[in-house]
Formats: C-alpha cells, sequence, structure tokens
C-alpha cells in the first residue's frame, strides 16, 4: 500500500477530525476536512478562479476547509509527495 498517513488535527477529538495523506506512488495529497458552508462557499466563488478557468465548482469537486493550526501537517504532506518522485 502506498497511501501513508501524515497527521491529523492535533485538536482531535476521537472521530471527524481533519486529517491528511500521501500517495508516496505518485505524490497524490489526500485531505480530509470539513465541508465548506455555503458563506465559505460563496467566498470562494467571489473570490474568483484561476485565469481561463470557469467560475464555478464541479459536482465532482468540493471545497473543503481545515484549521490553521493543520499548516505544520500540510507543509510535512507537500515534503513528503515531492520527496516521493524524486525515487
Amino acid at each position: 500500500m502506498s497511501v501513508r498517513f501524515v497527521g491529523i488535527d492535533p485538536n482531535t477529538g476521537t472521530a471527524n477530525s481533519p486529517t491528511v495523506w500521501v500517495d508516496d506512488a505518485d505524490g497524490t495529497i489526500m485531505i480530509q476536512g470539513f465541508t465548506a458552508s455555503e458563506s465559505q462557499i460563496a467566498q470562494v466563488l467571489e473570490a474568483g478562479h484561476g485565469p481561463g478557468h470557469e467560475n464555478t465548482i464541479p459536482a465532482h469537486e468540493a471545497v473543503i476547509h481545515i484549521p490553521a493550526r493543520m499548516v505544520p501537517i500540510l507543509r510535512k504532506a507537500c515534503d513528503d509527495a515531492e520527496r516521493s518522485q524524486l525515487h
């Protein structure tokens, strides 16, 4: 199995917690987070998408949010994903 646990919200209880994994085979980062609220989604749409992209969220995609306290875990996941592609 190439998917590896990287970290979980440090303020977690025992369930439903933001979590990060890395697939060492292809460097993919997977994130479990809280589903964004309607207000957050509206703010994302107002902020816009990159040039040349429709300003929509397709049905097969989702906006999630994770606590800022997880930034170190995301950095580690990015570093791990990058390293996995150097082999």
